[in-house]
């Protein structure tokens, strides 16, 4: 019951309202906790019982926080019957997050030293 998702895939292009989405999702201690664990655990994911282990939230806390990330698509889950079993980064929109903040990078720079 892994999820095999691809690390460092190619960022996805975001406009402003599906990363405002993404960044707000993120306000959140602890689903920042959850996101960084299952970056951290890498492509497979984890199962609930880990996940709660590594982040230090547990049982429905942690089923809605995972809930905000999937619909932010911040994370994609394996599901059976009506139980998350595993969790895993979606490292496209993760990757479409900092490609969000750095794609115009430096661009008015140059004017603000002329």
């Amino acid at each position: 019951m892994e999820i095999k998702s691809k690390p460092h895939s190619t960022a996805k292009s975001l406009n402003v309202t599906e990363a405002a989405t993404a960044f707000s999702a993120l306000g959140s201690e602890q689903r920042l906790e959850i996101l960084s664990a299952l970056v951290r655990a890498g492509p497979t994911g984890l199962s609930m019982g880990t996940l709660g282990e590594r982040s230090g939230v547990t049982g429905s806390t942690l089923t809605h926080h995972l809930k905000i990330l999937h619909a932010a698509g911040l994370c994609d889950q394996t599901k059976q019957g009506r139980s998350i079993v595993c969790a895993a980064v979606a490292y496209e929109m993760v990757g479409g997050l900092s490609h969000y903040l750095l794609q115009h990078c430096c661009a008015d720079a140059e004017e603000m030293n002329q």
